[in-house]
């Protein structure tokens, strides 16, 4: 039929081309009427294009049995089967140490006068780190020293006259007026040495403060201070000295507070480094009590296993667990396809020893990335269309090879 609708056109053109050949005077107006004669045809010859096209397909449509090699659809398919599904809350967090130390001096600082540790040492809890200068309270030390030792020799004296004068006072020798002040003498003396003794301890312990020691063991991750500086524990430009231990590591995140139900402690979370292509497996150790007025958040938390890769502030992708389904249906998101009846796909089924596309309206659940839980529609052992699927029709007859 195009054929002869083209036939057609070619010889209506050339009597207009012979007829304008034959007659110049008429001149524009002849032009313009073959060019609106023309113009009609393109347009006759659309639309009877158009109609054949649409009779094609409805007669494909209803007349399976004319089908063959030549119109059939290549698709892929996959067996339908029962596996776990999961939907995951996907956020970005970092990784804290539970044990991050920032050294400070017990007596507000002071000059350094040596520096025991590097960046990048292994320390204990309890080891010397840095020496500051002790020389004033050294001197008090002694002083106190000195003190305690002239109230011992006093004391010593004391106790002697006192003994001396109660053995002559038992032989009838003295007054008790003497034996009494005596003895008040030692009292009053052995309480000054009391007194001072503490001192010498008071000085002992601001003498040790010169002493900078970690509180806990680590790595040396800042070692900002030099020999000769003031070392205070922290300056604006941040701490002087950072003890990290790794072997106690977390990560934290901020979750939106609509998730408020969906998570709690002990909820499945995927943690991914993409620094390090890894993922593993870990759970929520702690979930804030309060909404951040700010982030209208609460915090959560996950712990790490010991790892010498993983590091204080790296960032990290957190897959939160807020629903599970075990022996459910879930296919890829991308073979759905909507229209006016609903939500649909194609299946592969066999008919009359032919391959034919049925469409299997579904209703769909949870979504997790690429993947879509189907709650109805499909059952196991469908063969699931996952390509070629455009364009296909209910009862279309297709192959897979």
């Amino acid at each position: 039929m195009n054929t002869i609708i083209k036939l057609t056109f070619v010889a209506l053109l050339f009597t207009a081309v012979t007829s304008c050949g034959g007659s110049k005077k008429d001149g524009n107006n002849a032009l313009s009427a073959k060019k609106a004669e023309l113009l009609k045809l393109k347009a006759q010859s659309q639309k009877d294009n158009e109609s054949i096209q649409k009779l094609e397909d409805e007669i494909a449509k209803m007349d399976t049995s004319s089908a063959n090699s030549a119109n059939m659809k290549l698709v892929a398919t996959k067996p339908i089967a029962l596996a776990n599904f999961s939907h995951y809350i996907k956020l970005q967090g970092t990784v804290d140490a539970n044990n991050i130390s920032y050294i400070t001096p017990r007596n507000g600082g002071g000059q350094v006068k040596a520096v025991y540790v590097k960046q990048g040492d292994r320390v204990h809890k309890g080891q010397l780190l840095l020496k500051l200068d002790d020389a004033v309270m050294r001197q008090q030390v002694a002083t106190a020293q000195q003190q305690a030792g002239a109230i011992k020799a006093q004391l010593s004296l004391a106790k002697t006259v006192y003994q001396k004068t109660k053995n002559l006072y038992d032989q009838g020798i003295g007054t008790e007026v003497n034996l009494l002040t005596n003895k008040t003498q030692v009292t009053t003396l052995e309480n000054q040495l009391e007194q001072v003794n503490e001192q010498v301890k008071l000085a002992n312990t601001q003498l040790n403060t010169t002493n900078v020691y970690s509180d806990v063991d680590g790595v040396a991750n800042i070692v900002d201070i030099r020999v000769g500086e003031v070392f205070t524990g922290v300056t604006a430009a941040g701490p002087q000295i950072e003890i990290v231990n790794n072997s106690d590591l977390k990560v934290v995140s901020t979750m939106p507070e609509n998730y408020l139900n969906a998570i709690h402690k002990g909820s499945k979370v995927l943690i991914t480094f993409p620094d390090l292509n890894r993922t593993i497996t870990s759970s929520v150790s702690f979930v804030g009590a309060a909404i951040d007025a700010n982030t209208r958040g609460f915090a959560v938390e996950a712990k790490l296993p010991a790892d010498a890769s993983f590091k204080p502030n790296q960032v990290v992708t957190l897959q939160f667990e807020d629903y599970s389904a075990a022996n459910a249906i879930a296919i890829p998101l991308n073979t759905l396809q909507t229209d006016g009846t609903g939500t649909f796909v194609f299946v592969a089924v066999s008919e009359n020893g032919k391959l034919i596309a049925r469409k299997r309206v579904v209703t769909i659940g949870r979504l997790n990335d690429d993947t879509v839980e189907i709650k109805s529609g499909l059952k196991t052992g469908d063969a699931l269309i996952t390509e070629g699927y455009s364009g296909l029709y209910d009862g279309q007859q297709i192959t897979t090879s």
